[in-house]
């Protein structure tokens, strides 16, 4: 068998307040964008930065935790795993998105001069039993729009 691993750790701040619903089945899934940054210094020695927006799918309890706690501008550490889905959307185009899947969502908090500081509520993992699938592999895609896929216009920084 070839090697394989599929795991993503991420630390940034909320681009807007998660989205919790409910599936059908009363399953909790809440779905948020993070803005991550990262520092470089281009070929003429300028100090720049470059964002990437990062969709997090969250299920079960942590979902109903991170609506009730997180805000927009929120910083969190993240940790889960890629999953690419793809569909068909209302007006027959193909569509895809690839998204983390978190597998521990810990908060964080603001220290002086905006660094971030030690966290303040850590959720615990909810593995999944050997063999079992996850549960948007149970109960199907999550529908969302056009604007889900896009990040937020606004970021607070």
């Amino acid at each position: 068998m070839a090697a394989s691993l599929n795991r993503v750790f991420l630390i940034g701040n909320l681009t807007r307040d998660p989205e919790l619903r409910y599936l059908p089945s009363g399953q909790a899934v809440a779905n948020f964008t993070i803005a991550v940054n990262r520092p470089y210094t281009s070929n003429t020695g300028e100090k720049k930065e470059e964002t990437s927006f990062i969709r997090v799918v969250v299920w079960a309890r942590r979902a109903e935790v991170c609506n009730e706690f997180l805000r927009k501008g929120s910083p969190v550490f993240v940790e889960g795993r890629l999953q690419s889905r793809s569909w068909e959307a209302q007006d027959g185009t193909k569509r895809s998105a690839i998204e983390v899947v978190a597998s521990n969502v810990q908060f964080l908090s603001r220290g002086g001069k905006g660094a971030v500081a030690a966290e303040t509520v850590q959720l615990p993992e909810e593995p999944l039993e050997e063999g079992s699938e996850s549960p948007a592999k149970k109960e199907g895609p999550i529908q969302i729009s056009k604007e889900d896929l896009s990040p937020d216009e606004e970021v607070p920084f």
